[in-house]
């Protein structure tokens, strides 16, 4: 049997840690001297990495202010997780598919714009950490969604792109997965569909997640595509199954 890979987005899909990244943002703007941004930018940008979400949030700064932004947004997240205030919650039913999954055979990987202390954290604090084989985070890679996490993770558990899956709530893990040639599945835990968008049928909670294998495997002709994946706009949330049969193809046609 080839070797298969599971690689998750951390927060939006393994966790529900989005109140905090926007406690550690308000706090950031305001050490800054800035208003604190709109919590609803804020969660469409979950998943870059720091100084590309600063620019964002920030369109009207410069270098130095983004810099700084940078670690006071870190230096705030730090503190609340030292001072115990730092909660993250698994959604209901993750550890179960986490458990599934590895029981099945699945090699499981994360691939999040978390720093390696923040996702190392995040692991432990709900046992998980020994499940995983391979974790790729910010420190060491661009923003998605340039590939560079999922090729690393592939490398690292000795996968190829035929046997690698993706998972993650937003655009830019879609997005990441297309580049990087693999399989995506959208999750909307948490999230809601975009405007003008009629998603196809939605993913269930994770406890209740019977067709993984097919989900990640079906190469048939009749296997469901994504309809309504728009790269017109970069920040709205994938919501239900997604499912590419060739993601290089999908991908130029969707452009």
């Amino acid at each position: 049997m080839s070797v298969r890979l599971a690689v998750f987005d951390c927060d939006g899909t393994l966790v529900d840690g989005q109140a905090e990244v926007c406690h550690a943002m308000d706090a950031a703007f305001r050490s800054c001297g800035l208003a604190a941004p709109d919590h609803h930018q804020v969660r469409r940008i979950v998943g870059l990495s720091l100084p590309q979400a600063m620019r964002l949030l920030a369109p009207q700064g410069d270098q130095p202010l983004h810099t700084e932004l940078d670690r006071a947004y870190r230096d705030a997240f730090r503190a609340a997780r030292e001072a115990g205030r730092l909660v993250e919650p698994l959604y209901d039913g993750m550890a179960d598919l986490l458990a599934r999954l590895d029981t099945a055979g699945w090699m499981l990987g994360v691939a999040t714009g978390k720093s390696q202390r923040g996702l190392e954290h995040c692991l432990a604090t709900h046992g998980l950490r020994p499940l995983f084989v391979t974790l790729q985070t910010a420190d060491g890679h661009p923003s998605k969604p340039h590939p560079a996490m999922l090729q690393a993770a592939m490398a690292e558990a000795g996968t190829e792109p035929d046997t690698t899956v993706m998972i993650g709530d937003t655009s830019f893990d879609i997005d990441m997965a297309c580049a990087a040639g693999v399989r995506a599945i959208g999750v909307d835990w948490v999230t809601t569909r975009p405007r003008n968008c009629s998603p196809p049928e939605p993913l269930p909670w994770p406890g209740r997640l019977k067709n993984w294998e097919t989900c990640c495997h079906d190469r048939s002709p009749g296997a469901p595509t994504l309809h309504h994946y728009e790269h017109a706009s970069p920040h709205w949330r994938v919501r239900g199954l997604v499912w590419f049969g060739d993601h290089r193809r999908q991908a130029r046609s969707s452009a």
